[in-house]
């Protein structure tokens, strides 16, 4: 069938909607009629060249819609269903997915490394040459061809310009919290970075009951909607030294934890340098493959401070999504107040533009 889709040609180039063909679903796939796609910046990274992937391409990896078709074998959804697509592939019996960590399998990997499905193949073409898959998603499209185990559905009352934020920023930013560094109620922690994200590290903070957040940030109208989030101080990193600052804050202490949500090596050393002892520091930014961070040595030994990472909520998304929704119906998860802005799909780049400027919390483009 013809779609509309954002094609990416080549880096530092804006996105090219064109009418592609997409293929039928295979044995194994399931074909989705998107209606929300989330505007991230992973995918703006890859635009820029911060972050590499296959090209050309269609991008988007935050996304819902509703299943418009099944492939031979597909059992656990069916055409209607409500549906996420989750952007990490996993097979669901390597070491990491029987251990809760479907993120790091390899499966994941090489769809993400080679922007084609299992089969080593494409469902996108275009003028008859083949447009590569990002993450396995490619959600800037009318319509995309998923894996069955990357599908995750979802309520039919449940709105899907809300569940798309799901799929990536809230799932990653609260993950992050609750299993990367295992937040303790009544502890301190730092969010160095405070867009769609790092709201989410904000909010997931709170969830976990710490008693201090400071969200650190360089937009003052993202300051505010980190105090919205459970923010409990704000530092903009404009004015002074955001290290200096928060040890005042602690009375010299540091945190327990810190959040990177922005991916700057410069940035994630202030995370670190701000760590209380036996502090943790979780980056979640992403960086370019060369980047580099440094720490000193015997500040791991003798205060046992912890410098991780997290992909994707560093846990099983298809575990933890369902809860999420479910505090979104108690009124205890802000999704509504993060989706700043919809677009019309035609207007994905200026989504993006908004984006860089700093104005969205988080957007989506509708289809």
């Amino acid at each position: 069938m013809k779609a509309k889709a954002a094609v990416l040609f080549e880096v530092g180039q804006r996105l090219e909607i064109h009418e592609v063909e997409v293929g039928a679903p295979q044995p194994g796939e399931v074909l989705i009629r998107m209606a929300a796609a989330g505007i991230c910046h992973t995918d703006l990274h890859v635009m820029t060249g911060h972050a590499k992937a296959p090209l050309p391409a269609v991008l988007g990896h935050e996304g819902a819609g509703v299943v418009a078709d099944i492939g031979a074998a597909v059992t656990t959804v069916t055409p209607g269903d409500h549906v996420i697509p989750l952007w990490r592939l996993s097979c669901g019996v390597c070491e990491y997915c029987s251990d809760g960590r479907p993120a790091l399998c390899a499966e994941g990997m090489q769809v993400r490394a080679t922007g084609c499905l299992l089969d080593g193949t494409t469902r996108l073409t275009l003028r008859g040459g083949a447009i590569k898959h990002f993450c396995g998603v490619s959600s800037f499209a009318e319509y995309a061809v998923v894996p069955e185990r990357a599908v995750l559905r979802i309520p039919d009352d449940l709105p899907l310009d809300r569940a798309a934020l799901l799929g990536c920023a809230v799932v990653s930013g609260v993950g992050a919290v609750v299993n990367a560094a295992r937040v303790r109620p009544g502890s301190s922690v730092a969010v160095f970075g405070t867009g769609g994200v790092g709201l989410n590290v904000v909010q997931g903070a709170a969830l976990a009951g710490a008693g201090m957040i400071v969200a650190v940030d360089r937009v003052p109208q993202k300051l505010e909607w980190a105090r919205r989030f459970g923010a409990t101080h704000a530092v903009d990193a404009r004015h002074g030294d955001p290290v200096a600052e928060i040890r005042a804050l602690t009375g010299g202490r540091g945190v327990n934890y810190a959040f990177e949500v922005i991916g700057e090596p410069a940035v994630m050393r202030q995370a670190y340098d701000v760590l209380a002892k036996r502090g943790v520091c979780v980056v979640l930014g992403v960086t370019p493959p060369t980047a580099e961070v440094s720490v000193p040595a015997l500040s791991l030994v003798f205060e046992e401070r912890v410098l991780t990472g997290s992909i994707y909520g560093a846990g099983a998304p298809r575990v933890e999504i369902p809860k999420l929704i479910q505090l979104y119906r108690a009124g205890k998860l802000l999704l509504d107040e993060l989706l700043t802005r919809r677009y019309p799909f035609a207007r994905i780049n200026e989504a993006y533009a908004a984006l860089e400027r700093g104005e969205v919390a988080r957007s989506v483009v509708t289809f």
